[in-house]
């Protein structure tokens, strides 16, 4: 056994020698290794690295927290509305009882190794689970038992789909007299469009009393004294009540997965009965299903309660893949060295900068040098330590398929790939291209989205302008969505975010952290430009500085475009200018594209980034001793010109907005709703509320809190995500325009 440290030696303790527990599986057991003073090493096969996502108060961390005291890792559940949760550490999430930061823990089960990040469930913050999934072998999904799936819902199924993750769902909160597990199922068939294959049924007896598991034809029966620590397992008999809803369950999953899974359609065919597929068989053959991503088996519980969790543990290690059935390309490529991944960064009063990283292959070891493969600079680590929450224990050594914190790292950020040295990065680098089709150099490509709303921020006093900025500085590196940038004209800094309740607490978090009474300005919505018609023109400038003289005579065009993945700047390779275009040296191609970059940054209309434009570089002379600085002035000139010359239109950002409420104040939302521009999607029914869907411009949804609190008397809520910028009618321009400005449009 491992002396990681005292703490670890007790948990493993606890989890090895207690008495043999009725309520696991009985497919199949593997021996848990573990070995080597203050190391990290398991077998991959024994790892697990997994994500919970779900709609904002799915239960996410209350589940959590369950699976920590089941594995022995903690002494005493801990409540969200208490306050008191491992998970949810910070003061800001203790006190408004939601999810902030998405935080790692690691804890042993069933002679597994599980290396688990609770993700936020706040739209505000899905930044926190986009540069998380990169990391993730796969995914837990929850549902609101009453609820389905919802808004958010949708959104994090769609990001683990981008990252090819499999997944299973658990249905929570069965305890709930609303609560419909069919319902459930229906929805995610509808919603996702994927195929629900449902392993368990919930037994409601005055309230959720347990589970039926399908694939062993077996009642759960959670023992409510002792904490949900124990349950028996009771084989179902022709005379229970529950036989045939049961037997009738498990046919109709059997068929459902020889639909999707031609191993077990073979074995079906071949015994011409749905009934003799052993327990084994349907394990194996939902395994293949789900790391094929054809489906996803269903899970339910009430992990408030306390029933259904362990059993969501068990059905992880079953279903979801280990390390080595995942990234099988970076292992190849970087064989026996060091590849991980930095998906998270804190700081720390005492450590300074903590970075987390997965490590995808070779092993990661204290006071290891690592170079960044992004920003091709080489780094010396410090403290190597394994993830538990906010607190951290310091190991010599974390081994592949494992999430590791290491200190003392001040330029790496989430999303960096890092390795031993430069040659093993480039040696990996030509093994990629040969195995890879993907464009993305390892796969790396972490979305960051562009900010709604921006505000500026004013320190107390002049005194306290430095630690703010440090401030911003180590907030921004946590955080990638947060912008921070500075306005040229006024002098302010800007801060750019995804959503009221994100700058709201960027700026508490400034005051509780870092003690700075910082103030934001008005809420202003993240307005674009787009280009109205497409413009070409010359532009010459000369300079003389000193002895010398400047000289560049450029030619662009600006082309609408509304391809992102296409590159902004293009040459053109015209006969008649091919010559000219071919002979720009990589020094001056670097100092246009600087160019163009500055002057799409700012539009004609209220300054705001210029989107949908490509630019056409038709010619450009340089004059002898011209410095690159002079090129990206000319090209930002002449851009600037031509943006006056083909003139540009303001963009809004429209948010799909969903209001759950009842059916008496369902016309009053919708009544509210048509004065604030809205698109009504539908209108559905949920158990006993009507869900209104919605999209609406931002701009219109300023307050909306309230007023729906007022409007409905507290009876309704909202949940809403970013949906697509859309050109606003002349009208609504200048109303915008005014509102920025103050100044009506001539």
């Amino acid at each position: 056994m491992v002396n990681t440290s005292m703490v670890q030696n007790i948990l493993l303790f606890r989890l090895l020698f207690r008495q043999p527990s009725l309520c696991k599986y009985r497919y199949y057991t593997q021996k848990y290794a573990v070995q080597d003073t203050k190391e990290v090493r398991e077998p991959m096969s024994l790892i697990r690295n997994i994500g919970m996502l779900a709609h904002i108060d799915a239960g996410k961390t209350t589940t959590t927290e369950r699976m920590l005291y089941y594995a022995g890792s903690i002494r005493s559940m801990g409540e969200v509305h208490h306050g008191n949760t491992v998970t949810d550490f910070m003061e800001q999430e203790r006190q408004r009882g939601i999810t902030i930061s998405s935080v790692a823990v690691t804890f042993p089960w069933n002679k597994h190794r599980f290396n688990l990040v609770d993700t936020p469930g706040h739209i505000d913050f899905t930044m926190e689970v986009e540069q998380t999934l990169g990391i993730l072998d796969g995914v837990v999904i929850l549902l609101d038992g009453s609820a389905g799936v919802e808004a958010q819902t949708v959104t994090v199924w769609r990001q683990a789909e981008r990252y090819s993750l499999p997944t299973i769902m658990y249905v929570n909160k069965m305890d709930r007299s609303d609560a419909d597990f069919s319902l459930c199922l229906d929805s995610i068939r509808s919603k996702l469009g994927t195929h629900p294959l449902s392993v368990q049924l919930p037994i409601h007896d005055k309230g959720l009393h347990g589970i039926v598991d399908l694939i062993t034809l077996e009642k759960l029966i959670w023992d409510a004294g002792k904490q949900g620590l124990h349950y028996k397992r009771i084989k179902l008999v022709p005379e229970d009540e529950l036989w045939e809803e049961a037997t009738s369950s498990r046919r109709k999953l059997v068929e459902e997965l020889a639909d999707i899974d031609d191993k077990l359609a073979e074995f079906v065919i071949q015994q011409e009965s749905l009934e003799r597929v052993s327990p084994d068989m349907l394990v194996e053959s939902l395994r293949r299903v789900t790391l094929a991503q054809n489906g996803v088996p269903v899970v339910c519980g009430s992990s408030y309660k306390k029933i259904g969790v362990q059993s969501l543990m068990d059905a992880v290690i079953h279903f979801l893949p280990s390390p080595k059935e995942r990234n099988e390309q970076l292992y190849n490529c970087f064989g026996n060295n060091l590849c991980a991944r930095a998906f998270k960064v804190i700081h720390d009063d005492e450590r300074g900068p903590i970075t987390f990283f997965r490590v995808f292959s070779g092993k990661f070891t204290k006071a290891q040098k690592i170079y960044n493969i992004r920003q091709e600079k080489q780094e010396q680590t410090g403290k190597l330590m394994v993830a538990f929450a906010d607190e951290n224990e310091e190991v010599g050594e974390v081994s592949a398929g494992n999430i590791a914190a290491v200190t003392g790292l001040k330029h790496t950020v989430a999303g960096d790939l890092v390795t031993v040295n430069a040659s093993a990065a480039s040696a990996a680098e030509k093994k990629w291209k040969k195995l890879s089709s993907s464009g993305d150099l390892f796969g790396i490509r972490t979305r960051v989205p562009d900010p709604v709303f921006f505000c500026s921020i004013e320190p107390p006093s002049k005194s306290y302008q430095l630690p703010l900025e440090q401030a911003l500085q180590e907030l921004q590196r946590e955080d990638p969505s947060l912008q921070v940038t500075q306005n040229e004209e006024t002098g302010q800094t800007v801060l750019g975010g995804m959503g009221e309740l994100h700058l709201e607490i960027i700026k508490n978090r400034i005051l509780s952290e870092y003690k700075i009474e910082a103030e934001l300005g008005e809420l202003q919505i993240a307005y674009k430009e787009a280009l109205s018609n497409p413009v070409k023109d010359t532009h010459m400038v000369e300079h003389r500085i000193g002895s010398g003289v400047h000289r560049v005579t450029v030619t662009l065009s600006l082309i609408k475009n509304e391809d992102k993945d296409q590159n902004i700047l293009i040459l053109d390779r015209n006969p008649d200018v091919a010559a000219n275009t071919s002979a720009i040296t990589l020094k001056q191609l670097q100092a246009v594209k600087l160019g163009v970059e500055s002057a799409l940054t700012h539009g004609t209309k209220l300054g705001c980034p210029v989107v949908d434009v490509q630019v056409m570089l038709h010619w450009l002379e340089v004059g002898r001793g011209t410095s690159e600085t002079i090129i990206s002035a000319s090209v930002t000139q002449c851009i600037r010109k031509l943006l006056e010359m083909g003139g540009t239109y303001l963009l809004e950002p429209i948010m799909n907005l969903e209001v759950v409420t009842n059916d008496e104040n369902s016309s009053v939302v919708l009544a509210d709703l048509s004065r604030r521009r809205a698109l009504v999607q539908g209108v559905s029914n949920r158990g006993q509320s009507k869900i209104v869907s919605v999209l609406v411009p931002l701009s219109e949804l300023l307050g909306y809190s309230t007023d729906l609190r007022t409007v409905t008397s507290g009876m309704a809520s909202f949940t809403m995500e970013f949906h697509r910028y859309q050109p606003m009618s002349p009208h609504e321009e200048a109303k915008a325009i005014k509102s920025v400005t103050g100044f009506d449009v001539l």
